[in-house]
């Protein structure tokens, strides 16, 4: 379901009218939206699968419960976007900066994705599902992680500098290495094996295997 709607703004003494799309309920399949841009508008319940969004402008766009399946969308402009009940699934989203999205209402979900070198910086991410993701070397400096599972997700190289983990489930994540005392902990849940990688800034021996240093 597709609308248009006018909205009047005063300018300078003039009335100006702008276009604001709303679309709804609609499947996008296989489309590319690198050269000409995806409409501006609010989009509601829409799909998008194996769509072309990379370095593409996303900005100032509305997301209401979208999914986005097997899309690629690495290094695309989400400047001030609304991504509200938003679920990634299979999407290639290389380098991009979610920190620059606007935070009203903001929540999604990612499942096999790709994000490395993606960055969170400073983001509210309360109760964030990560589910088989590759984050490496993402930046998650400052974000508020808090409640938030990481299932079966690569965390190699990953940022974690004054992070709220508390009661984080890093259980079956793997190859993340971050100093404790640099970042906020209370009641996260942590494997046996994972674990170690909390003590790798004291360059010690655990059983004869030698643990790098941070």
């Amino acid at each position: 379901m597709f609308f248009l709607i006018l909205a009047g703004r005063h300018t300078g003494g003039h009335n100006v009218l702008t276009m604001s799309h709303y679309i709804e309920d609609k499947h996008f399949i296989g489309e590319i939206f690198t050269q000409s841009r995806l409409p501006k508008g609010d989009y509601d319940h829409c799909v998008f699968e194996r769509c072309e969004f990379a370095n593409a402008f996303l900005d100032n766009q509305n997301f209401i419960e979208c999914q986005f399946l097997d899309c690629n969308l690495s290094n695309a402009n989400v400047a001030h976007s609304i991504f509200n009940e938003v679920a990634f699934v299979g999407c290639k989203m290389i380098g991009l900066k979610l920190e620059t999205c606007n935070d009203f209402l903001r929540s999604f979900s990612f499942k096999d994705c790709s994000l490395n070198l993606a960055s969170f910086y400073g983001m509210s991410l309360k109760n964030i599902s990560f589910v088989n993701c590759k984050l490496v070397e993402a930046d998650f400096t400052e974000a508020d992680l808090t409640g938030s599972c990481f299932d079966d997700c690569d965390l190699q190289r990953a940022i974690f500098m004054n992070t709220q983990l508390g009661q984080a489930d890093f259980r079956s994540a793997y190859n993340y290495q971050f100093d404790p005392s640099q970042n906020h902990l209370k009641k996260t849940k942590f494997s046996k094996e994972g674990a170690l990688g909390l003590l790798s800034k004291f360059d010690i021996e655990i059983d004869g295997s030698r643990l790098n240093r941070l």
